[in-house]
């Protein structure tokens, strides 16, 4: 018998003393009545009873305290060991640390992006067994398989590109290592995840293709990095660049038809890191096809709790000690506890109960409903702060992505950490919901298989575009705004709880569609200018100069009947008011006076009646700033003869 928390056991030395304290206050009392009272008195002014239902009731308060001081020691009896036992599978993975991982196309470079998705895995399959190889020019078994995932992150924060022996990407040295392992399991079926930019300078990959699909070997390959690539860094050269041996610069970039061959001619999958792909999501869905095995975990200590064998007495000794005081006394306690039972917080406890039930079981509406009162009817900041995540939680699931934002903002102002970190990821998914039914008409799909392409974005922003040359207010100022807040809603995420990916991973993907959002409306916007008429050569000068007479022509008339038509030219400007009778001479007014107003409503790009295209370029470039770096560093073409990065 050992007590988990004996510091508890110290209040067991007050239960003496206050016993001791009750009956020098009795006798205290009995000194002041008897010399208040002359003794042939007594018998008539005071009335005897017996003291013993007093002491009982001293006696059972006593007990019942002692008997809760005990409970919260909580007396524990070791039953022994117990081996952890589960269902896994094994997920190896293969991590490159060639030079080139240190490129940083995509923030903060494609090694800790890497590492990220990892880290992402071990969280997403908890169960798996898993393990992680190096490879550059070689291959090597940093951390071998197992459930111990908090060992496998310690290794994968500590490697970087130093540990590699040997410089190159040898992705076929790492697939044959790979295939070794996992066939010493004995194991029919089994997952390997690289990460690599899918650069290979060592050949050919057909044989270990075929080793793997031959050992039952899924190839799960994750691209990182982007096709336009970044130079190489390496602080042995000047400027911190790396140089093949022709003096170039050299740039690496992502080779996606490697990676997109290893994983579909293994029946494996792939993706881009950073595209917003839910990487975990799919490595954990394709796992879960495997043949699972049991797997033996860490032996654990069972412990034998005995707190709870001591409440039930405690509450006996308690209510013996109410029903044991004098006659009137016990029935007030008895209606005092009825009152405290009975009481609003009770009530308010049933109350959130019943909304907790109806969220679990899929009933939004009356759960929103539930926890919308529940914040009404309370004055503590914190719990109405609690209350209004539950509501907009409630509100989310049911797609009423409008309450879900308001419900969210009232959740943002507790103090907790963990409630400001959900409720700043809530109210990021709501805008971002907002944003894509202004585009789409329909919400976000929530399953990473039906998540949509870039090609169907670019087709629906496509159409908003149309629907804008069109004369239709489209939203698209609503959606960049949404989207912009929801950007800065999931870094107030990040900020409150670092370890959670989540709010990281949805703002990567609003920062893919913003990006190509502004790609998009600079499309739109050049094909606007190519289709706008162009001033043919030798118009600009003569239409310049026929406003002149058309504007002279007709107040001028007086003066240039002097000496002005001894000139040729006199000549021709008074020879139509003679044969049309001053018609023509008011037309080319007239047509340079409509070439004044189509300047004057042709110019000024700040317009206030600017349309909704020049409304929607004008906010995505305001917050332009959400992006840190260049989006693509340019394009150098070069084929080096030999590669170590």
């Amino acid at each position: 018998m050992k007590f988990a928390q004996p510091a508890w056991l110290v209040l067991l030395v007050l239960l003496p003393l206050l016993g001791t304290a009750a009956v020098l206050v009795a006798r205290l009392r009995r000194r002041q009545w008897a010399a208040f009272a002359a003794p042939r008195l007594r018998g008539s002014l005071l009335k005897h009873g017996s003291p013993l239902p007093r002491w009982f009731a001293l006696f059972f308060l006593l007990a019942a305290c002692a008997a809760i001081i005990i409970a919260l020691a909580r007396p524990q009896a070791d039953a022994g060991t117990r081996a952890e036992k589960s269902l896994g599978r094994n997920v190896l993975v293969a991590l490159d640390l060639s030079r080139s991982m240190r490129v940083a196309d995509i923030k903060p470079d494609r090694l800790t992006r890497a590492k990220m998705v990892v880290y992402e895995l071990l969280e997403a399959m908890p169960n798996e067994r898993v393990g992680v190889i190096g490879f550059a020019g070689s291959a090597y078994v940093y951390a071998p398989l197992t459930v111990d995932h908090q060992a496998v992150r310690e290794t994968v924060e500590q490697i970087d590109e130093n540990w590699a022996t040997q410089g190159g990407s040898n992705i076929g040295a790492a697939i044959r290592l790979a295939i070794e392992t996992l066939r010493k399991t004995g194991q029919k079926n089994n997952a390997l995840v690289i990460l690599s930019d899918g650069e290979k300078h060592d050949g050919g990959l057909d044989d270990v293709i075929d080793q793997a699909r031959q050992s039952g070997v899924y190839i799960l390959a994750i691209g990182v990095g982007t096709e336009d690539g970044d130079y190489v860094p390496n602080p042995d050269f000047p400027g911190g660049r790396m140089v093949d041996r022709r003096g170039q610069t050299v740039i690496s970039r992502l080779q996606p038809e490697v990676m997109r061959k290893l994983a579909t001619e293994t029946k494996g999958r792939f993706a881009v890191a950073g595209t917003g792909a839910d990487i975990a999501a799919m490595v954990k869905d394709a796992v879960k096809d495997l043949d699972a095995f049991e797997i033996e975990g860490r032996e654990r200590a069972v412990l034998i709790e005995f707190y709870q064998w001591l409440l039930l007495p405690a509450l006996a000794f308690l209510l013996a000690s109410i029903l044991a005081a004098t006659r009137w006394r016990s029935i007030g306690t008895a209606v005092l506890l009825a009152g405290v039972f009975l009481s609003p917080a009770h009530l308010r406890a049933d109350g959130v109960s019943a909304a907790k039930e109806a969220l679990r079981s899929g009933r939004f509406q009356q759960a929103e409903d539930a926890y919308r009162k529940l914040a009404d009817g309370t004055a503590v900041e914190e719990r109405k702060a609690r209350f209004r995540l539950g509501e907009a939680t409630a509100a989310y699931r049911a797609r009423d992505f409008r309450s879900a934002r308001e419900a969210f903002s009232g959740a943002l102002l507790s103090g907790e950490p963990a409630v400001l970190h959900h409720s700043h990821l809530g109210m990021g998914k709501s805008l971002f919901q907002l944003g894509w039914q202004s585009l789409a008409g329909t919400p976000y799909p929530d399953e990473t298989e039906a998540a949509p392409t870039l090609g169907k974005f670019d087709e629906l922003v496509r159409k908003k575009l149309e629907a804008m040359r069109g004369g239709e207010e489209s939203g698209m100022k609503h959606l960049i705004t949404n989207w912009a807040d929801a950007v800065r809603h999931f870094d107030s995420a990040s900020a409150a709880s670092p370890a959670d990916h989540s709010a990281a991973h949805n703002r990567n993907l609003v920062m893919t569609y913003l990006k190509r959002l502004r790609e998009l409306l600079d499309e739109d916007r050049r094909q606007t200018e190519e289709q706008m008429p162009q001033p043919q050569p030798g118009e600009g000068p003569p239409q310049a100069g026929e406003g002149e007479p058309g504007e002279s022509g007709k107040p001028d008339a007086p003066d240039n009947q002097g000496p002005e038509p001894q000139g040729g030219k006199g000549d021709e400007q008074d020879q139509p008011p003679k044969d049309g009778d001053g018609d023509e001479t008011e037309k080319p007014g007239d047509e340079s006076g409509k070439r004044k107003d189509d300047e004057t409503s042709g110019e000024s790009p700040q317009d206030p009646n600017e349309s909704p295209e020049q409304r929607a370029r004008r906010i995505l470039s305001e917050n332009a700033d959400l992006e840190k770096g260049p989006l693509t560093p340019g394009r150098i073409e070069f084929n080096p003869p030999e590669k170590d990065w």
